[in-house]
């Protein structure tokens, strides 16, 4: 079922999605600040198997195997969360281009 009833919202591969349902069921997309090699700050889009700490601030979808909590400016922005690593180093991430603007963040 990958993307399944999200698939507008963002696109969640299959191994993601059995991933998320074996923590709980609750995927949070959110931007998060990280430090550049050059002083510069980037936010970048981070998958989370947990709810946010206040969910009145994200975006909610859900359906039968998962509820998504996602920021609202990375919804509908083509987006897909994928599972990668092995055993217990396995972890979320976000697969796509944020923001979509014209220029690129090279460091």
């Amino acid at each position: 079922m990958a993307g399944g009833f999200m698939s507008s919202a963002i696109d969640i591969g299959s191994k993601a999605l059995d991933f998320i349902q074996q923590r709980g069921g609750v995927l949070t997309v959110r931007l998060s600040p990280r430090h550049g090699c050059c002083g510069g700050l980037a936010n970048v889009a981070v998958a989370e198997a947990s709810a946010p700490k206040d969910p009145s601030l994200y975006q909610r979808h859900s359906d039968e195997d998962i509820t998504l909590f996602i920021a609202t400016e990375l919804a509908y922005q083509g987006l897909r969360v994928d599972v990668e690593g092995f055993w217990k180093l396995r972890h979320l991430y976000v697969d796509g281009s944020y923001p979509r603007s014209g220029h690129t963040n090279k460091h």
